[in-house]
């Protein structure tokens, strides 16, 4: 087992360019090409982590958090982040971190705070722009079924809860082939008519160039005609926060105590209660407060997150309940996420959890 290919599974699942422009997801200290002794899962890659690491035999860590934000110019170990980067080193350990991304994606770690309260049914609350490509081929018709079914193979098609996804129309396409050409169909140096398909889907732009490789790999044209369109629609799969429904309706008093004991949190800061029965729930793991709009708008009555300030809270304005209860418990299950995405395709390797908690916030 070598590190690109523990980081190949976790990237098919939270793919790197939907990480936030400001973030460092990815390897961050090692050779892609090593070979793995064991993985330690992590919230926080710190130095008593990097000591965990050494003393289960495990060369590589993942982290939720990247342990380098910005730039490093240097490594005197004048610091925590310094220190931990030294250590990782001088041991051979690799660091990699899977953090917005991981944050941004269907089942991420929204999806994971609200599988752990209960709440059923989530959509993305707060969907990304901009991340959708739709590439139309002309290809002859007898060619359109083997055309469309690579192109789905390749990750073209989904729309929501839907697959193989297409829209096609039929037209005639003109070519005459020059001195040097090849045709499938056609003469050279003859006009040619062809009756032809023109198939539209759409695909993960990032997928793009994977996808037209495979339908040119099927295409039975030399020189194929086909479009890539950018889109500005929202992508419903990828993007902040979650809302979804409780099963049933709960007391806001009860509620607030059950939440406090399912995520372990010591501390709850909320707004004033507005008289009225909890049934759908908006989550942001981590920082979430950009996402208050969004979660009024979305008929939420209580927004679960973490770091909160003070004068935030007022923007609550008796519309809806915000529920902060800490950046660590908001997240504290993520690393549980990991390990559930590498144990399903490698079961009998060495993946663990981090037996420390690293929060670094203490209550009384």
């Amino acid at each position: 087992m070598l590190i690109k290919d523990i980081t190949t599974i976790i990237e098919e699942f939270a793919p790197l360019t939907y990480q936030e422009s400001y973030d460092n997801s990815g390897l961050i200290v090692g050779n892609a090409t090593d070979e793995v002794t064991g993985v330690l899962i992590c919230l926080d890659c710190i130095e008593e982590i990097i000591d965990e690491a050494i003393t289960t035999n495990c060369n590589m860590v993942i982290a939720h958090h990247p342990i380098i934000f910005s730039g490093l110019k240097q490594l005197n170990g004048k610091n925590y982040i310094e220190r931990t980067v030294i250590k990782a080193i001088k041991n051979n350990i690799a660091i990699y971190a899977v953090h917005t991304n991981l944050d941004n994606v269907k089942n991420g770690v929204s999806y994971k705070i609200a599988q752990k309260i209960g709440v059923k049914n989530c959509q993305i609350l707060q969907p990304k722009k901009s991340l959708l490509s739709k590439i139309v081929v002309y290809c002859p018709v007898n060619k359109a079924d083997d055309v469309r079914a690579v192109m789905f193979d390749a990750g073209a098609g989904s729309i929501g809860n839907y697959s193989d996804c297409s829209f096609n129309t039929e037209g005639i396409g003109t070519f005459k082939g020059e001195e040097n050409a090849k045709p499938a169909v056609g003469e050279v140096g003859k006009a040619h008519q062809e009756k032809e398909a023109r198939i539209e889907t759409i695909v993960p732009s990032y997928l793009a160039n994977k996808v037209v490789a495979s339908m040119k790999a099927v295409h039975p044209y030399e020189e194929v005609a086909y479009d890539i369109f950018e889109l500005q629609n929202k992508y419903e799969n990828v993007g902040s926060g979650v809302v979804g429904e409780l099963e049933n309706e709960e007391d806001e008093n009860l509620f607030l105590k059950r939440l406090k004991n399912d995520l372990k949190t010591d501390c709850i800061r909320y707004t004033d209660l507005l008289g009225k029965r909890i049934k759908k729930v908006a989550i942001c793991g981590g920082s979430g407060s950009f996402l208050l709009a969004d979660a009024i708008a979305a008929g939420a009555d209580v927004f679960i997150t973490g770091d909160f300030k003070y004068h935030q809270f007022f923007d609550a304005e008796n519309k809806i309940i915000i529920a902060d209860v800490g950046h660590y418990e908001s997240e504290q299950h993520t690393s549980e996420l990991i390990y559930e995405i590498l144990n399903e395709k490698f079961p009998n390797f060495a993946v663990r959890l981090t037996e420390k908690n690293t929060n670094p916030v203490n209550y009384l």
